[in-house]
């Protein structure tokens, strides 16, 4: 589904990525971790095209991300939902109108989007809180409107960047779980965290990144760096 061939990225101070090459199959939950700078983050933007790379290729199925232009990329974008550390909520609307205004973008009718945003909001637990605004609710709350924002175009993939790092142990746990929930139903999980038991619980795939290298690629990895 993902792969990225001999992948590097160079900035005038620094090498982000050196000559990464691996793929991430659909339906997978894969763990990207490594020490604050590894390039986990670098890749992530590779893959949902914010930066290019310096020399190599980053392929969704067939097509070269990079070379993608006009319609083509905006489609691409619209299979891939991205969820960040600090959640990015439209602070003046409600947690309904968060995930509504997504869909708006996308294009969606009316009928659809007050049809489907309460349903993804319930899906992550938060029916009962709806028409409450991103203030008036706690960091776990406002990370799962993130996520219901995320989802609700249903994404072939969702980026996940760090999105426990501001969250305490209940919440972490009761986030992932909504991230299993979801590649359960079939959509490719990739996510990158420095949260050791989270990477243990999981007992899925963990790739390891070191100064901008694959140091290990493992099917039923932990937390090891």
């Amino acid at each position: 589904m993902i792969y990225l061939e001999k992948v590097s990225k160079k900035y005038p101070n620094t090498v982000a990525l050196h000559d990464v090459t691996f793929a991430i199959n659909k339906g997978e939950f894969v763990s990207i971790v490594g020490h604050s700078g590894a390039g986990k983050s670098t890749i992530l933007k590779m893959i949902i095209a914010e930066d290019s790379p310096t020399s190599g290729n980053v392929f969704y199925h067939s097509s070269d991300i990079h070379r993608l232009g006009g319609r083509d990329i905006l489609n691409y974008r619209r299979k891939v939902g991205v969820i960040f550390q600090d959640g990015r909520l439209l602070s003046n609307k409600t947690a309904f109108e968060n995930v509504a205004f997504a869909m708006e973008v996308a294009g969606r009718e009316d009928g659809e989007i007050e049809s489907e945003v309460p349903g993804v909001l319930r899906l992550v637990g938060l029916q009962d809180k709806i028409w409450n605004f991103p203030h008036e609710l706690s960091g776990g709350e406002r990370q799962r409107i993130a996520i219901a924002r995320a989802i609700v175009n249903h994404p072939e993939i969702i980026i996940a960047d760090e999105p426990t790092g501001n969250l305490d142990p209940d919440n972490t746990v009761d986030i992932i779980d909504i991230f299993k929930k979801i590649n359960e139903l079939g959509t490719t999980v990739i996510l990158t965290t420095h949260n050791k038991n989270t990477v243990d619980s999981l007992g899925r795939r963990v790739v390891t990144l070191d100064s901008g290298k694959i140091i290990r690629d493992e099917k039923h990895g932990k937390y090891s760096i």
